[in-house]
């Protein structure tokens, strides 16, 4: 099973983080992946994400609206989409993934 990390983030980092975090989770493991997602929110970073955790991954799913630590992530194929995106474009996201058409960081 391919693993896949992913940091979800926006300003105010109350409903919408959470909501994109569940919907890129639910989604991974309705198409096969294992997939481990750091949250940015009002109450701090949750879930965080180890350099274990980033090493396993092939792909890494950036869905903010705000800063991100990158250079974590570099070497890995990564995609940066909004969290609103995360929410709602969920299956156009992981058709990008299925495809394995993601660039390197």
């Amino acid at each position: 099973m391919e693993k896949i990390v992913g940091v979800c983030a926006c300003p105010a980092g109350i409903a919408h983080t959470y909501m994109a975090a569940e919907s890129l989770e639910n989604t991974a493991k309705r198409r096969g992946y294992s997939m481990k997602v750091e949250t940015n929110g009002s109450g701090g970073v949750e879930n965080r994400l180890t350099d274990e955790d980033i090493e396993e991954a092939k792909y890494v799913v950036i869905a903010a609206d705000t800063k991100v630590e990158m250079e974590r992530f570099r070497g890995k194929k990564l995609i940066e989409i909004s969290v609103t995106d995360a929410i709602r474009k969920t299956e156009e996201l992981f058709d990008t993934i299925d495809n394995d058409s993601l660039e390197e960081y």
